[in-house]
């Protein structure tokens, strides 16, 4: 049986998952975003069974997050390259790998992956800042607000705030 889908439901974080589709999704796409990009590559990183990896490669396609290209014609074969779209989820990726690193989720000794800035190889990492300055953004100092496409469920949502 199908999972219910979140197609239609007006909520950002809905649409992304709807987008992924599962967590096979987000590992092909973490996968993708460190440079794999074929068929093999990422069966070999995950195990993945290959009917659950070609099913879920024509649905990242399907969502917009990746495209397939050809780069052998004898025998035919495919490579998966991140679209605009999916490139830009490098930070819902990071996002839950650092949160993993920080509650140990990955139950190794020390953190397995890490971003660096390239000229001074020092560990980066995400932040909040303001729009309009660039400024970074105290984590306990933000709220959440309705936006001008919030619908009723939103405003629900948002009710019990003060």
């Amino acid at each position: 049986m199908r999972a219910k889908t979140f197609a239609g439901m007006n909520c950002s974080v809905a649409g992304a998952i709807e987008a992924v589709g599962d967590r096979w999704g987000f590992l092909i796409l973490r996968d993708m975003m460190l440079g794999l990009s074929r068929y093999d590559e990422f069966q070999t990183s995950m195990g993945i069974p290959a009917q659950t990896l070609a099913t879920r490669l024509k649905d990242l396609e399907a969502s917009g997050m990746v495209e397939r290209r050809q780069y052998q014609s004898r025998p035919p074969r495919d490579e998966y390259i991140l679209t605009a779209k999916g490139r830009d989820f490098w930070m819902v990726v990071t996002a839950l790998r650092e949160w993993g690193d920080r509650w140990n989720a990955h139950g190794a000794d020390d953190t397995p992956l890490l971003l660096v800035d390239e000229k001074t190889e020092r560990a980066v990492k995400l932040a909040l800042v303001d729009t309009q300055t660039g400024e970074r953004v105290r984590e306990n100092t933000v709220r959440a607000k309705a936006g001008p496409g919030a619908d009723a469920a939103m405003q629900f949502r948002l009710g019990g705030r003060r």
